[in-house]
Order: C-alpha cells, then structure tokens, then sequence
C-alpha cells in the first residue's frame, strides 16, 4: 500500500506542477479580461490555492505514507481524501458538459485519462482508509 500512496504522492505533484500552465494553455489573458477585476483574481487565487493544496498532499503521501496507512489519524485523512478525490470524479462524469469533449481527439484522451487518474486516487485512499 505504501507502494501506491508513494505513487500517488508523485502524481499528486506533477498534478500540482500542471497549473502553472493552465494561464497559457486556457488564453487566460484574453478569457479572464473579460471578467471584473474581483472575479479575475478569484479565479487566479483559488487556482494556485487549488494547486498549492494538491502539491501538499502529494508531499504528504510521499514522506508520510507509513503514517497515513498504518496510525488510526492517517486512516482518517485518507477517509478525507477518498471523499474529496470521488467528489471531482463525480464533477468530472457529470459537472463537466460533454460537449467539451465529446467528438474531439484531444479532449476525449484527456477526459479519459483524468477520471481514471480521479478513480485511482480515490482508490488508494479508499483502500488506505479501509
């Protein structure tokens, strides 16, 4: 199990390492002028928040897998964790319209790759939790 929170710990953070490209990737620039000044930084904010907390989490499977598997208080972050990992798995399935991806190459991969990444996460922390 140790094994999979450690894995899970460097996906977590190459997860987190992603979102510095989301500005470039997404033309926030132009996407995000259009928007008030309030809503622009929110958005900017709680994306590094987002990506801050994800790249804390990967740390933590990483130099605390044994604690996390194996102490009563780690049984319950990983509870944490699994439930907030299923939460975006279920954003992913049924928040997200498919007219984003359905019919397009691309982002038809990148939908499959993120929901089984999102089922894998939530996964480990099930497991780990149990």
């Amino acid at each position: 199990m140790e094994t999979h929170l450690k894995a899970t710990g460097v996906l977590l953070i190459l997860l987190a390492l992603i979102h510095v490209v989301f500005p470039k990737h997404f033309h926030w620039r132009e996407e995000l002028a259009r928007l008030s000044l309030l809503n622009r930084q929110v958005m900017v904010v709680h994306t590094f928040f987002i990506a801050l907390a994800v790249f804390l989490m990967g740390l933590l499977c990483l130099t605390s897998s044994a604690g996390l598997s194996g102490t009563p208080l780690g049984k319950r972050v990983a509870l944490g964790l699994a439930v907030f990992w299923l939460a975006r798995l279920l954003i992913q399935l049924f928040g997200y319209s498919s007219e984003l991806w359905r019919g397009k190459r691309f982002e038809t991969a990148v939908h499959v790759v993120f929901s089984a990444l999102w089922a894998y996460l939530t996964a480990v922390f099930s497991w780990v939790a149990w």
